[in-house]
């Protein structure tokens, strides 16, 4: 142990009466351990929630979407996939999305999108299937009435049952049918099935009908509004889209499971660094505490200082005197603060003491994910500002003359 940490350990921790100056210190101490411990669990809350919420979104939508840049509907869209492959796509699907409106049986009208599918292909691009808790995904006709698949929530608000009849009217033509009194395009559906996917959109404003039926229904003809894309590993999303982006040329909009939902993770990005930013005001507040303590202590231990000097100690001694006793300080909370957020983080995963409403959320507790760069990077930055506080109080003690300091005692 050097002669300097010896000093500053006895400054810090063996004082003979406890003043002001301490009280202070260990409110620095305890200023650092909260800060720390609060900004680790509240990062990793939010990395739950935000894992969470990708892995349901992503277990629903495809990796990729084609659409068309010019207009809402992808003539040929049979040479799309043909140009794409090698790009490591496992499947894709075309698909039609329209809005229209749904009325049931009970007489009760709904504005929902209404998207039709290739049943035996959509499958392999979205979770549609293993997202159906009663019925199945069959689309196909009996006669001229379709099969329709409803969300959870839109089959209640429509008090519509499997095997109950649901009608839907297109939005094409409808300007005209309000005018000169011709019939809007209407076609009667079976529910067939029931999905819930935990999203409250798709699952309050979201029907799935057969491709042909929605082409016909929508006056679509052979086109579609887009294609779905799932890949093999959808950690090359980015790089996928860059090259379908390219492949394709101008005239197609290409997007990411990211990007089909980037305002949501705009706004949960923007939450994240807000909170950030007002949990380090209390590691900042600590580091004030720190520089007013050890400014103090400089002013206390003038005489000390006096006589280090007249001794032999020199100026970098003195500096590293009052730089360990604010390091010491900032390593204590970085050390009880990081231990402290673990420990809240790992009961929370072990015993979820933390409940959630599942009727409301898509998970029975608060969801939260230890990353090991939360772990380096707070406790770092606590650290660095303890150092930086320290700067001053230790350059001001160097600064002392040792004659002027000893000189009335």
């Amino acid at each position: 142990m050097s002669v300097e940490y010896f000093i500053a350990k006895r400054y810090l921790f063996s004082k003979k009466r406890v003043n002001f100056i301490t009280i202070i210190s260990f409110i620095s101490i305890i200023g650092v351990t909260i800060g720390v411990a609060a900004m680790i669990i509240v990062l990793s809350v939010f990395n739950g929630f935000n894992t969470k919420a990708t892995s349901l979104l992503v277990a629903f939508d495809p990796h990729i979407r084609i659409e068309s840049e010019s207009s809402s509907q992808v003539e040929n869209y049979g040479t799309i996939t043909e140009k794409l492959g090698g790009l490591g796509i496992s499947s894709s699907s075309p698909f039609t999305l329209n809005k229209g409106l749904a009325s049931s049986t009970d007489e009760v009208t709904k504005a929902i999108y209404i998207k039709g599918i290739d049943a035996e292909k959509y499958g392999d691009v979205s979770g549609l299937e293993n997202a159906i808790i009663l019925g199945n995904l069959d689309l196909r006709n009996k006669g001229e009435i379709g099969g329709i698949v409803l969300g959870r929530t839109l089959a209640g608000e429509l008090r519509s049952l499997e095997g109950d009849t649901v009608t839907l009217v297109s939005t094409v033509g409808l300007e005209k049918s309000l005018t000169q009194f011709v019939e809007p395009l209407t076609k009667r559906f079976i529910v067939r099935g029931i999905f819930e996917s935990s999203n409250a959109e798709y699952d309050s404003k979201y029907a799935f009908i057969s491709l042909a039926n929605s082409q016909e229904l929508f006056d679509l003809g052979e086109n579609v509004n887009g294609v779905d894309i799932r890949l093999n590993n959808i950690k090359e999303s980015e790089s996928v889209k860059a090259e379908i982006q390219q492949k394709l040329g101008n005239g197609y909009t290409v997007l990411t499971w990211y990007d089909l939902h980037g305002d949501f993770y705009s706004l949960m990005n923007i939450e994240r660094w807000v909170s950030f930013s007002i949990l380090s005001l209390i590691i900042v507040v600590a580091s004030f505490n720190i520089l007013t303590s050890l400014t103090m202590t400089v002013i206390e231990k003038k005489r000390d200082i006096g006589i280090l000097k007249a001794i032999g100690a020199t100026d970098r001694m003195i500096r590293r005197i009052f730089l360990y006793e604010g390091v010491t300080v900032g390593l204590i909370g970085m050390i009880v603060g990081s231990l402290s957020g673990l420990a809240v983080v790992l009961g929370q995963l072990q015993f979820k003491f933390y409940q959630l409403d599942q009727s409301r959320y898509a998970v029975d507790a608060l969801p939260v994910e230890l990353r090991v760069m939360d772990f380096v990077t707070v406790p770092l930055a606590a650290f660095l500002l303890c150092f930086l506080a320290s700067i001053y109080p230790a350059l001001k003690a160097s600064r002392l003359d040792p004659i002027k300091a000893i000189r009335w005692e």
